[in-house]
């Protein structure tokens, strides 16, 4: 009996012994999957590939968005100083425009843009082509052309090119406006110039601002790869529609961390609109400087909640001077509605036309008054003293 228990324990050592080699060196042996018939090591690999790939290929949209997105290229004439110039700036600006200090010089750079209307019309950043003075724009499908620039909105660093050309494939925009954080978005653009290049991300936040990038900023944050050269690129959803235009990243290296920023389509679409129409973007203005209400002046003039904006500057012969508004008035409300904070202030007179009335909701004194205020036309960038 003894001797009937050892063998049956070494030959149960044996099939285990054999039963680990099996499953270590050919798993596939103790599979209940039917086997794929072996007609290459390339040719198999292959089919697998394909099949996997295929519930999470983007080529579609790609295949509908790139080739409405340019590489743009300028050309402008700098002053290089010949000498190290003084780290003071106004002597530098002093030495810069004496003649044997500095050299013309001919400068150029490379962004990106999107063809958004079938007779030539593109979208880009107002700085891509800021102070060019040549504009030249190349296809997807290898057509080159000049380019002449339509009309820019600095405060949204937006800027409408015009090229004449036949054939042109322009991008769809996204009517649905139902874009989510979570969503996967692609980035199409020339980064570093090497040519046109599609990178993948999620849709990281909404309505990003306080950037100190643009006056205006209601950013989308994105992960996908945007690099210097992506300006002004495509920011697109899964069916290829344009959801954004690529306008910025944050970056301690100069390359891509992903935190990237695009303006919303809206945006960009109501600019062009504009642009198109009359050549410039008009906004609504009050003459003010606001600021936000912070914990500690809530709780000197007596405020129950951390809303609305306290007058901190008024413009001389500004709308808001003219209606008698002061410095040290707090704005509560905007035609009924609470204002949260300065950029909602900004954000809700900027599309009201100049000429219109509006009606403020104003705290001096511990007292509420109403205050009627004829809105004015925003003057441009660096006209405002």
């Amino acid at each position: 009996m003894h001797r009937l228990w050892l063998v049956f324990a070494q030959t149960v050592t044996v099939c285990l012994g054999i039963l680990f080699i099996v499953a270590t060196l050919r798993p596939d042996w103790l599979s209940n999957e039917p086997r794929m018939p072996q007609t290459g090591v390339g040719e198999s690999a292959g089919r697998v590939v394909a099949g996997a790939a295929a519930g999470v290929s983007y080529a579609d949209a790609v295949a509908r968005a790139a080739p409405a997105v340019v590489n743009i290229y300028t050309t402008k004439v700098v002053d290089v100083p010949l000498i190290p110039l003084p780290a003071d700036p106004e002597l530098n600006r002093l030495f810069r425009g004496l003649p044997g200090f500095t050299q013309r010089r001919q400068s150029g750079s490379l962004g990106s843009g999107v063809i958004v209307r079938s007779d030539g019309y593109v979208l880009t950043n107002h700085h891509v082509v800021e102070a060019a003075d040549s504009i030249r724009v190349a296809l997807s499908d290898g057509r080159e052309v000049d380019a002449r620039l339509e009309g820019a909105d600095p405060e949204t660093d937006l800027a409408v090119l015009k090229i004449d050309l036949p054939g042109l494939q322009p991008i769809a925009f996204d009517q649905d406006e139902a874009l989510r954080v979570g969503d996967v978005v692609l980035a199409i653009g020339n980064p570093f110039g090497v040519g046109q290049t599609t990178t993948l991300g999620i849709v990281s936040a909404l309505g990003r601002n306080r950037l100190g990038i643009n006056i205006y900023e209601n950013f989308i944050q994105t992960d996908a790869a945007i690099n210097p050269g992506n300006s002004g690129g495509a920011l697109v959803d899964a069916q290829g529609r344009l959801v954004g235009v690529n306008t910025a990243i944050y970056s301690e290296t100069g390359g891509s961390l992903g935190i990237g920023f695009a303006i919303p389509a809206k945006t960009a679409e109501r600019i062009l609109e504009e642009i198109i129409q009359s050549g410039k973007v008009t906004r609504g203005w009050l003459g003010i400087e606001p600021q936000d209400i912070t914990p500690e002046l809530m709780r000197a003039f007596g405020l129950e909640r951390q809303e609305g904006v306290i007058v901190a500057a008024v413009l001389r012969r500004g709308p808001a001077h003219l209606a008698g508004l002061r410095v040290g008035d707090i704005i509560l409300e905007l035609e009924g509605a609470v204002i949260p904070d300065s950029v909602a202030f900004l954000n809700a007179v900027a599309p009201i036309k100049p000429g219109n009335a509006l009606e403020l909701t104003v705290l001096r004194e511990g007292k509420r008054h109403q205050v009627q205020v004829e809105v004015g036309e925003r003057p441009p960038v660096g006209r405002r003293r």
